[in-house]
């Protein structure tokens, strides 16, 4: 049973910064290409940021030079290290990843940035 537990999240000021941590498993986390979603209150959930099996990273344009998305196979964990916070980055975080032919979701963390 693949399972995902998000931490991490919280209340920031503008400006600050944040480390989420997805904790994984039921699943062989090294071999499959993680994801960080993203859904603000009324909006669609959206993909952040994804990283493969090999370390290639890739992220949306607005987080980019912000957002820091990695990985420890070891610890069957994935990171979003989030600086330069600001108040559009108010979300709940989600780590995914499609397994079995189906995206599976974490229960997400809160972040709100907020002075």
């Amino acid at each position: 049973q693949v399972q995902f537990v998000e931490s991490g999240g919280g209340l920031v000021q503008p400006g600050g910064s944040l480390r989420l941590s997805c904790a994984t498993s039921g699943f062989a986390f090294s071999i499959y290409t993680m994801s960080w979603y993203r859904q603000a209150p009324g909006k669609e959930r959206d993909v952040v940021a994804h990283i493969t099996s090999s370390g290639d990273t890739s992220y949306t344009d607005s987080v980019k030079g912000r957002f820091t998305i990695s990985r420890d196979n070891a610890k069957n964990t994935m990171y979003l290290q989030m600086n330069s916070l600001k108040p559009e980055d108010t979300a709940v975080y989600f780590c995914s990843t499609v397994y079995m032919g189906r995206r599976s979701w974490g229960q997400g963390t809160q972040v709100t940035v907020s002075s």
